[in-house]
């Protein structure tokens, strides 16, 4: 997404076939998503994710090896086919290893990773991209995935707590049923479908609509990761431990208000000179990551930990075509004056987004999550395993 208005320029490609470029991915992430649903709780959850990871390496040399606007889109795709999963299973094990009094914080520090990630390899990547081309940032981003996956596969331990005999006895379709039989669990399907769309309605456009409206440099795009990453990095584990001290629900509806204020400034933003806009960049990364800490903590306390590998890999794959459907729509109702280069209707996908979210605050109170009971959870004793954060 930093790299769209690079993109859109080389391709000569539209804000609709860039968000396609975009929803590839999370379309497809969605599709293994829903495959996973079916397998994912009968293996040792460590061994999905190398072999994920490494579908996601070999996926991401060839979008750097791309050259078209068509072999982009089927490189993304098939990234997209990998990465998805991935979320889930991470999300999987650090649910199972970590407690629900302490989850919140645990997915603060998770939260610090897309920090890092932004503090570093976007703007290392969007250096790469000005300086050299954008096959660069993929094919750097390959190299760094095989020493990941080499540590990965010295110390991340086995996490096989949730099989037993009964889970490798059951036919595959049983953990899709008991999540239709559950209202629970459908609710908070529902709610994070809502709560991505939200964000993907913004995300996506933030990039081109920087440089065609609010008339910064595509070599600039660089702070705005740099700065929202930067502050992200310190608010994500306050967030957390906040959710855990007041409650999750709390938090999470707090953090949809406020984000109101910066979703305005982002999608409203005209010319403006570069402080200015790190400010409202900053503001937005903030006010995104701290809906979502308290989201995924209230999310994981929703199915026990027998079923969990399935629920996260369905909603994962639910995720992921709200991601696709956001950036979509959102590519729909942005138009683009071919005279001057300016994006229009931007703030109309702002208010959508807005809308969206005050939604998500009513729904979530209707969710009766198995934290509120924790007799419900049942959690094995192999599972009670602490962890110091």
């Amino acid at each position: 997404m930093p790299l769209g208005p690079q993109l859109m320029r080389i391709f000569n490609i539209n804000p609709h076939e860039f968000s396609l470029l975009v929803s590839s991915y999370t379309f497809f992430a969605g599709l293994s998503g829903f495959l996973a649903t079916f397998y994912t709780d009968k293996f040792d959850r460590k061994k999905s994710l190398l072999m994920l990871f490494m579908g996601f390496t070999i996926a991401t040399a060839l979008c750097g090896l791309a050259n078209t606007f068509e072999t982009m889109l089927i490189a993304r795709a098939l990234t997209g086919f990998f990465g998805g999963v991935m979320n889930s299973v991470v999300l999987s094990i650090v649910s199972d290893l970590i407690e629900y009094q302490r989850r919140g914080t645990a997915m603060g520090y998770l939260a610090t990773s897309f920090s890092v990630a932004s503090i570093i390899g976007v703007p290392f990547s969007l250096y790469l991209a000005h300086h050299y081309n954008y096959h660069s940032p993929f094919l750097f981003l390959a190299c760094v995935c095989l020493i990941v996956f080499i540590a990965a596969l010295k110390y991340i331990p086995a996490v096989n707590q949730h099989l037993s005999e009964n889970t490798s006895k059951r036919h595959f379709w049983e953990p899709v049923l008991s999540i239709f039989k559950s209202k629970t669990q459908l609710t908070a399907l529902v709610f994070m479908f809502y709560v991505m769309f939200s964000h993907f309605c913004i995300i996506p456009f933030i990039s081109p609509t920087f440089v065609a409206n609010a008339g910064i440099s595509e070599s600039d795009l660089t702070w705005i990761y740099l700065v929202g990453g930067f502050c992200s990095i310190f608010t994500a584990p306050f967030v957390g431990k906040l959710a855990d001290r007041f409650g999750k629900t709390k938090i999470f509806i707090g953090s949809v208000l406020f984000s109101t204020i910066p979703i305005l400034f982002v999608t409203h933003l005209q010319k403006s000179p570069l402080y200015a806009v790190l400010v409202v960049s900053g503001l937005f990364f903030v006010s995104a990551g701290s809906r979502m800490i308290p989201a995924q903590a209230l999310i994981s306390s929703a199915v026990v930990p027998e079923n969990r590998g399935a629920f996260m890999s369905l909603l994962s794959c639910i995720q992921s075509l709200s991601m696709a459907l956001g950036a979509y729509v959102a590519g729909r109702i942005i138009v683009k004056d071919d005279a001057t280069g300016f994006l229009h209707n931007y703030p109309l996908v702002g208010y959508v987004a807005i809308a969206i979210g005050i939604l998500t605050i009513l729904i979530v109170q209707k969710i009766k999550f198995l934290d509120e009971n924790p007799n419900k959870l049942k959690y094995p004793e192999t599972e009670k395993v602490k962890y110091r954060l």
